[in-house]
């Protein structure tokens, strides 16, 4: 009877779980299942793909996952005067800021690490989180040097110390999909540990189902199309599943969609175009992640993909096999480090072996590197983008007499690496994102102006979050409101939730831009709207509670800021905000006290917090903390003109 029922209830599957003609997991219906249920039936990959790069791309923070070296660990940030020092108290990793003055400690803040980000191979980086808000700690560890020093951005002046958010695109490329909270800009309910199956094959339910089932597919003679193999894949496809993250440069998505769309199989752009800046001179420079869009400029490329597409010679169930993609040197689930040059050197060999293709260098050289073909034409070198990392440059090349970079580089435009057809509505969005993100000069906002037209109101309908958020860049305050005014329903049309909180922005942008010519009730609504659609966006929900507190409401406005507060406690605008209610409101200076200290023992140099703090101590009477209390702003800020005038009224009394 159980044999027979066995054998009914997989013949009813077989009737149900076809065979497919398509991918199933390009379906939306059709779910992740984890690299443990992917594990049952292949282990041996899994236990070698676990040792990958991508494999260790992400953990929790311990003793085996770091790769760093903590005896007498210090950084040191000379613009700021901060000194940083990880160590382990038993099994926690802690990060200790603090400042010295005259050989004595005058602050110090300590952090206790949760994650770390980075397989190792050249970095670790880590992770601080706060009731599931995620923030990168500035502390960096550069394993090909053995040495500490401020991440990738903090250094040269722009320290952001503890606030630096990691959102969901940064998390989306170095791990696993997140669950990521809807409405928030860096919280998750849960995070994976490592890159898994799934990111490069797409969702296994319905593979998991049909083998279940008993449903088997000859690979040599047809594609099993309930799972990707990548390497079945047309050269074009089997880029964009590389180039999803090793395609490091200004991402942008297109309308309605999320970091999370993008499946093996897919079209790159039809999620997100990916742009990249172009220079004149320092042409040999290159970024960290840049491999697929230097390896597409190599002749070795460019000849391979060519001879693939014009002599149809690939195969139906390989259509690039002849063609030179990421997978034809690297096998992902095998560590690089487990891969010698040998490997590598037989690929180039496979077409270096007749005599006119031969290696022409002097025998003498290419004895000095073992004739290692990688050494020559894939040159080791830094990265133009993260500090203390070398890499072998993916655009394989005959190596120059004169490889010297020229070091001026002047900014020409961007271009797109994944669609070179990309419209003008992402172009605009990117050139935004330049000067928003990475800071260009304001000229970025006029072109990124030339791909959005206002003319007419289909025209200002479809591009009116774009324009609004030029213009707010651009301090043109009263054109945002004019914009506004001509579309009268604009508040009714916000009001989508998204994961990049797009309408969320575009209500905050139209309430600050209200609030900076002076009209605060018309600013409240969009607060009010912008804080609905995110309301997990804890900057947002601050300016909202602000913009109420000048209203008159500081009622609502204190519930906000205690909400901030109890979603991430170290909130350190709402501490300073919620002290001047106690003290303005509720003429309470010992309440508004704690929570001025609060926040300057987060940040020692926050200069609303100090002059709160010094008026704090002039209500109090107590003019001489007062007087130090400002003196303290000027030194972090001699322009601040607002600390000069109270303190020369501090003097005065």
């Amino acid at each position: 009877m159980i044999v027979l029922l066995l054998n009914f209830c997989t013949t009813q599957q077989k009737q149900t779980l076809p065979l497919l003609s398509s991918y199933a997991s390009l379906n939306d219906t059709v779910k992740y299942v984890g690299k443990e249920t992917c594990r049952s039936c292949h282990a041996d990959i899994y236990n070698t793909f676990m040792q990958t790069g991508m494999g260790k791309s992400f953990d929790v923070a311990s003793k085996q996952k770091t790769s760093a070296k903590f005896s007498h660990a210090v950084i040191y940030d000379k613009y700021e005067n901060f000194y940083y020092h990880p160590y382990w108290q038993n099994d926690s990793l802690h990060l200790l800021e603090f400042r010295l003055e005259n050989g004595d400690t005058v602050y110090k803040h300590n952090e206790v690490i949760s994650y770390i980000i980075g397989s190792g191979q050249h970095t670790n980086s880590h992770i601080i989180n706060t009731n599931g808000y995620l923030n990168q700690a500035p502390a960096t560890f550069y394993t090909q040097r053995g040495e500490w020093h401020l991440p990738p951005g903090f250094e040269d002046g722009n320290n952001t110390r503890f606030s630096r958010i990691i959102g969901l695109e940064c998390m989306s490329c170095h791990n696993s999909y997140p669950d990521f909270v809807l409405g928030s800009e860096n919280k998750y309910n849960k995070i994976e540990s490592g890159i898994n199956c799934e990111r490069c094959h797409g969702p296994g339910e319905y593979h998991v189902q049909q083998k279940q089932a008993g449903i088997l597919v000859d690979t040599a003679k047809s594609i099993d199309f309930s799972i990707v193999n990548p390497a079945k894949l047309s050269v074009d496809l089997q880029f964009d599943v590389c180039m999803r993250c090793h395609l490091q440069g200004n991402a942008v998505l297109n309308n309605n969609k999320s970091f999370f769309d993008f499946k093996p199989g897919m079209k790159l752009s039809d999620v997100m175009n990916v742009f990249v800046p172009v220079y004149e001179g320092n042409g040999n420079a290159h970024i960290m992640a840049s491999h697929a869009e230097r390896l597409k400029q190599s002749r070795c490329y460019i000849e391979t993909a060519n001879k693939n597409h014009a002599n149809h010679q690939s195969s139906e169930l390989r259509p690039g096999k002849n063609a030179l993609t990421c997978i034809t040197c690297h096998n992902p689930h095998v560590s690089v480090r487990q891969t010698n040059d040998d490997h590598f050197n037989a690929v180039c060999k496979n077409c270096h072996h007749t005599e006119n293709s031969l290696c022409t260098e002097k025998l003498s050289v290419r004895e000095k590197s073992n004739d290692n073909c990688i050494s020559c034409h894939m040159t080791f070198s830094g990265t133009s983008d993260i500090p203390h990392v070398s890499i072998h440059d993916h655009k394989i090349s005959i190596p120059s007499k004169d490889n010297k970079e020229n070091e001026h580089k002047v900014f020409k435009g961007i271009y797109c690496v994944n669609n070179p057809t990309a419209d003008k509505q992402s172009r605009g969005r990117a050139f935004i994102a330049y000067f928003e993100r990475y800071g260009y000069d304001i000229s970025v906002l006029d072109s990124a102006l030339n791909c959005f037209s206002d003319a007419g109101n289909m025209s200002l309908k479809e591009n009116f979050n774009e324009l609004v958020q030029i213009y707010f860049l651009k301090n043109d305050f009263a054109k945002v409101v004019a914009l506004t005014s001509a579309m009268p329903d604009m508040l009714k049309m916000l009001n989508k939730k998204s994961y990049s909180n797009t309408h969320a922005w575009t209500a905050y942008r139209i309430g600050a831009s209200f609030q900076a010519i002076g009209n605060i009730e018309a600013a409240l609504p969009y607060y009010q709207r912008a804080a609905v659609l995110a309301p997990y966006h804890l900057d947002i929900l601050n300016k909202y509670a602000t913009a109420l507190s000048i209203a008159g409401n500081a009622k609502e406005a204190q519930k906000i800021y205690e909400f901030i507060l109890k979603e991430y406690p170290k909130h350190v605008s709402a501490l300073t905000n919620l002290g001047f209610i106690f003290l303005s409101e509720k003429n309470d200076p010992q309440q508004a006290l704690t929570y001025y200290s609060r926040a300057l023992a987060l940040n020692p140099d926050y200069e609303p917090a100090l002059m709160n703090m010094a008026g704090l101590m002039h209500f109090m009477n107590r003019d001489g903390e007062a007087v130090k209390f400002v003196q303290r702003i000027l030194k972090i800020n001699p322009r601040n003109e607002g600390a000069r005038q109270l303190l020369n009224q501090l003097k005065s009394t």
